[in-house]
């Protein structure tokens, strides 16, 4: 009875995440722009960079590339301790369009990030600014596709997650852990049509919004001590009145978000307490992950060692609703098919990631990244 009971939640977790995930990638849009005739416009795009002497050539070499809008590109250099300062420097000195700013000391209260962020915000020219990490590559598309959508639709804010570069196991089992929550929990549809900042969602290493409502919304400075940048600003952006949105960048972006398995972990961990690692959230992210995306996988097992044909039966077709539901967003989003093949384990990998953050918060530990401690 037990295993028949454990089977049947499974069966409508499972039920729920697949039918929320193919809402969502039908919703899920690339940018379609403004066509070839409204694209203009100016952009200024923005890069805080900290140690990124590996990554920052590239970058400029992409954000330099666009066409259909004018652009700056203005770079803050974040106390680096390698040669990515200098490799700014050389650029800016061949190329008008480049500049350098280096970076104030990081005040108390403040997060790197958001500093430096909002030190790029008030250095800005032009009426969109383009926020973007060192670590992403925009197609010569990009900038113009994103400002011609927030055009099209009367957007303050547009958003979106770069398709995502895995080289090793361990990002391609965990990286696309990722859009399991977002698009398998967050209603899109719905955060379109209700204002309400509780909707407001956003990707950190790519989002474009319009001056004005940087500034009504408080830009950075509002939320200096927090870490995700990617949920703070659309939601404080709503409050002020203005209209967000989240659109499928993989076609006019890519990003290596990590390399390996430590940097994954310590990447995960550093955001894990401002989403699911606290007191209140964890338990309900564990109901639905764990009971919607492992225990069907395990019931199914003890089902088929027990002959219990019914638990099989249900549990056999919830297993079957995750991985169809994954199949299907990892072909939309160029995912690796070892993260459809190891979803339950990249769930599980997800969930002590939390489960250690909230640990360690609870005992003071602080998390670091990039060379910087912050609260756990």
């Amino acid at each position: 009875m037990m295993l028949l009971a454990l089977s049947i939640l499974g069966l409508a977790l499972a039920a729920l995440f697949a039918v929320m995930c193919l809402v969502n990638l039908a919703a899920l849009r690339p940018p379609e722009g403004a066509g070839e005739a409204a694209m203009s416009g100016a952009v200024s795009i923005l890069i805080p960079a900290r140690d990124e002497a590996e990554n920052i050539g590239p970058a400029l070499d992409a954000a330099l590339a666009q066409r259909g809008v004018a652009v700056e590109v203005v770079v803050l250099d974040d106390g680096s301790s390698d040669e990515t300062g200098e490799i700014v420097a050389a650029r800016a000195a061949a190329d008008p369009r480049v500049r350098l700013l280096r970076g104030a000391a990081l005040p108390a209260g403040w997060i790197g990030k958001t500093h430096a962020c909002w030190q790029l915000s008030r250095a800005a020219r032009h009426p969109v600014l383009l926020f973007v990490d060192a670590d992403v590559r925009l197609d010569p598309q990009a900038a113009a596709r994103m400002t011609g959508e927030m055009d099209r639709q009367g957007l303050d804010l547009l958003s979106g997650f770069p398709g995502q570069v895995t080289g090793t196991w361990a990002e391609k089992i965990v990286i696309p852990q990722i859009f399991t929550t977002l698009l398998g929990y967050l209603p899109l549809p719905m955060a379109r049509a209700r204002p309400d900042p509780a909707f407001g969602a956003g990707c950190g290493q790519l989002m474009a919004v319009r001056r004005g409502a940087y500034g009504a919304a408080g830009g950075h400075a509002a939320f200096a001590s927090r870490m995700h940048d990617g949920l703070e600003l659309p939601r404080r952006v709503r409050a002020s009145g203005g209209r967000t949105d989240l659109c499928d960048a993989t076609p006019i972006a890519t990003c290596r978000m990590y390399d390996g398995a430590g940097a994954v972990w310590q990447g995960f961990s550093k955001n894990a307490t401002e989403g699911m690692a606290t007191k209140r959230a964890l338990p309900v992210w564990t109901l639905l992950l764990f009971g919607g995306h492992v225990l069907p996988f395990l019931t199914l097992i003890a089902a088929l060692f027990a002959g219990a044909g019914w638990a099989a039966w249900l549990s056999g077709a919830a297993c079957a609703l995750v991985l169809g539901a994954r199949a299907a967003m990892a072909v939309r989003l160029r995912q690796p098919w070892l993260s459809v093949a190891a979803h339950p384990l990249g769930v599980m990998v997800v969930l002590a990631i939390q489960f250690v953050a909230l640990w360690n918060g609870a005992r003071g530990r602080r998390a670091g990244w990039r060379g910087r401690d912050y609260p756990a």
